[in-house]
């Protein structure tokens, strides 16, 4: 019983996390199944497990083995996950991270196959989901690989500012080796396109980060912004990209003057994601720009110090699934926009007219 409406895969992630519980709390309002229809990657069983702990009597789930069976109207979920599968909340295991791994690996077919429009991921453990089949530092990699298409930037949203970083899930040494003239270049030109892709920011201004303190103070600390990050942005400007910088990263976001900005590129994972999950962590989303296919989570870990508590706050899953829902719609629409652009004039030729 499908319908037009937008059709939302959503991942459990680590099965001893607090993954059900803000699935769960996001989707007890009614009012999604005016926006979407939800489709669970996971197990009946350990949903059941999780409502039990967490003490939720009404709660149904209808259970699907495909999408072609969902119900516009119910909480689908398909079960990816023997019945005999183990919880144990608040618990690193490697059964968690295989339970893990199945869910994704079985949506991310789905989402390239088209039958679902979209894909939302609840958190997993970096380190026990690594295994034969999965050798990645986080979803973004992995998602990457299986596009084969494009390039992901870990672009990080809220309302208030969205941040890219160019080194994303590397060790802080390997840092300065990755933050190369082309690096930076092609991570903002994905990034400016996801901006009017995604955002209809029709001409997104770009900060871009230092890599240094103070920016390297005209060289004094470093040489990176003269010899790499400048050419860079020169560069993205030679191309239409309005790009500017590079600011201090304490400075620029110390000041709020990351406000005058659509965006900011930061070099590398903590510059960037410290201070925007320090200003807006509760309803920060992960989006995955520059594939193919859409991909939110919320900004949040695993959190198994709560799991199973009813302590967990679902305001950043609420927000990463409707921002999936909100980019597929601009997708949508500037896809058409393209097919069938305004028609231009030129003034000139209108007043000789006249």
């Amino acid at each position: 019983m499908m319908s037009d409406k937008i059709k939302v895969g959503i991942t459990h992630g680590d099965i001893n996390g607090i993954g059900y519980e803000v699935i769960f709390k996001t989707l007890a309002d009614a009012r999604v199944f005016d926006a979407f229809v939800p489709i669970i990657y996971g197990s009946s069983k350990v949903a059941a497990y999780h409502r039990k702990a967490l003490n939720i009597p009404n709660f149904s789930l209808n259970s699907i083995n495909s999408v072609d069976d969902a119900h516009n109207k119910r909480i689908n979920i398909i079960n990816c996950l023997d019945d005999n599968i183990r919880v144990e909340l608040g618990k690193s295991t490697t059964i968690g991270g295989d339970a893990a791994y199945k869910a994704l690996e079985m949506a991310v077919s789905d989402l390239k196959e088209g039958k679902i429009d979209v894909l939302v991921t609840a958190p997993i453990n970096k380190e026990n989901i690594q295994s034969e089949s999965f050798k990645f530092p986080g979803h973004t990699e992995y998602l990457q690989q299986e596009a084969g298409e494009g390039e992901a930037l870990m672009l990080m949203v809220s309302e208030h500012m969205k941040v890219g970083v160019v080194a994303g899930h590397v060790p802080i040494k390997e840092v300065a080796s990755k933050i190369t003239e082309e690096s930076i270049l092609s991570k903002l030109r994905t990034l400016n396109k996801s901006l009017q892709q995604d955002f209809s920011i029709r001409r997104p201004r770009i900060a871009v980060l230092g890599l240094n303190p103070h920016a390297g103070d005209g060289g004094v600390i470093g040489s990176e912004e003269q010899d790499i990050i400048i050419p860079a942005i020169n560069k993205a400007k030679e191309e239409g990209i309005m790009a500017l910088g590079p600011y201090p990263a304490d400075g620029l976001f110390g000041s709020e003057q990351f406000r005058n900005f659509d965006a900011i590129l930061a070099m590398y994972h903590d510059q960037g994601l410290a201070p925007f999950k320090t200003l807006t962590f509760s309803k920060g989303v992960n989006f995955t720009a520059g594939l193919p296919f859409i991909r939110t989570s919320p900004d949040h870990g695993t959190a198994f110090e709560i799991a199973g508590q009813d302590k967990a706050k679902e305001d950043s899953f609420r927000e990463a699934v409707y921002l999936a829902v909100d980019v597929c719609h601009n997708r949508q629409m500037n896809i058409e926009l393209g097919k069938n652009p305004l028609k231009t004039y030129d003034v000139n030729e209108l007043e000789q007219k006249e």
